[in-house]
């Protein structure tokens, strides 16, 4: 997601975020207020970070009507103590209680708001819940990494080419980074973002299903994130030597995950890799020199290694003031920023490709799309 997210009504998710389809994000217009009834709520609490999103199903897209975005640093010291410290919770707490008024002021009553990677390590994430329901009265629950993995491929379905017959989607998130691997090679391809939405049903699809059927061949969730691999290299003093230790260390995680080892050529065009996370969308950001976050101009932007590699050796070159001062990376990015970009590095060391694709959206879409199909509320129209 960007580093920033803009008053709700304004700026990246404001209007119609298509849950299936590429259309444009629409400035959300004045009119009569929505009816509590058709209102959705999905919220995710990071290791860095507490998002959250209210919509609406209007055809098969995703209305949004309220948004809420802020760095609150839930994994603060959780590497050395293995806990939620008593200054993240509060900070959270304080960010949740705006969430919560927000849910108040819509009347929603369908919502999922769920935590992760942080809470899925802290050995008091269950004192934690708890404090939660007590301070605000949000029913706050901890996700599985396979679950999480699954809601971050479903919101990039629109971004599926009809070209890719295989697909890596990657979720750089602050305590944890999420791939899968998605074999569409027997999925027509006007078929093929439609079958990756319904994958909200399960890795290995619905027995009954009578579509054609995504292959998910393998997918890995590794407990190293933006903020939890900058914590583990914190002692390294020199800003490029840290940079490549990170970047390495990262590599050899992925050495379990190796499912089609040569299905990737430079120049394969049957071959897409989708990055979602606030790294790849500021990387991007940085690319297109924006002063101002644009989320119509970054999601579905389609970038070239070497302009990745470019924007990476640029940080580099900036340094630590550098980049604490640049425009494009952001208040609550610039400390994050090199640790999320040695993810990336290694990502395309390890498949080489001459294009990755650019997702502004994760999991809070994920979860907006699985209740309302649940719910059979979205056209199941061309996507």
């Amino acid at each position: 997601m960007p580093p920033d997210d803009p008053a709700p009504g304004a700026g990246p998710d404001a209007g119609a975020i298509r849950a299936a389809g590429s259309a444009p994000v629409a400035p959300l217009s004045s009119g009569p207020r929505p009816d509590p009834a058709e209102l959705y709520a999905a919220l995710d609490l990071g290791t860095n970070s507490c998002r959250m999103l209210i919509a609406q199903p209007k055809g098969n897209q995703l209305h949004v009507v309220d948004s809420f975005s802020k760095s609150v640093q839930l994994g603060n010291g959780l590497e050395a103590s293995g806990l939620l410290s008593r200054s993240s919770m509060a900070r959270t707490i304080g960010a949740l209680k705006i969430c919560r008024r927000k849910l108040e002021t819509h009347d929603v009553q369908r919502m999922r708001l769920v935590a992760t990677e942080a809470c899925r390590r802290a050995g008091n994430a269950g004192e934690f819940i708890k404090l939660v329901e007590r301070e605000t009265g949000l029913p706050l629950e901890i996700i599985e990494p396979e679950e999480e993995a699954r809601l971050a491929v479903v919101s990039c379905a629109p971004l599926v080419s009809s070209k890719a017959e295989q697909l890596l989607v990657v979720d750089i998130g602050g305590g944890s980074t999420e791939l899968v691997w998605i074999d569409l090679t027997r999925v027509p391809r006007h078929e093929r973002a439609r079958a990756i939405m319904r994958l909200h049903a399960g890795f290995q699809g619905v027995a009954d299903d009578p579509f054609p059927r995504a292959k998910v061949v393998d997918w890995i969730s590794i407990p190293l994130g933006v903020a939890t691999l900058k914590d583990q290299f914190r002692d390294v003093t020199d800003d490029a030597a840290r940079f490549a230790l990170m970047s390495w260390h990262f590599e050899e995680c992925l050495a379990e995950f190796s499912p089609y080892e040569d299905a990737a050529g430079d120049s394969d065009p049957g071959f897409q890799i989708i990055g979602t996370s606030g790294t790849v969308t500021t990387v991007a950001a940085t690319h297109l020199n924006l002063r101002r976050y644009d989320r119509n101009k970054v999601d579905g932007l389609r970038m070239t290694t070497q302009q990745i590699d470019r924007v990476i050796r640029g940080y580099l070159a900036m340094g630590p003031d550098g980049r604490r001062n640049d425009p494009r990376i952001g208040r609550d990015r610039h400390a994050l920023i090199m640790s999320g970009a040695a993810i990336l590095q290694a990502l395309l060391r390890v498949w080489p490709t001459d294009r990755l694709s650019v997702a502004d959206r994760g999991l809070r879409e994920g979860l907006l799309y699985a209740q309302m199909s649940a719910d059979g509320v979205l056209d199941d129209g061309p996507y």
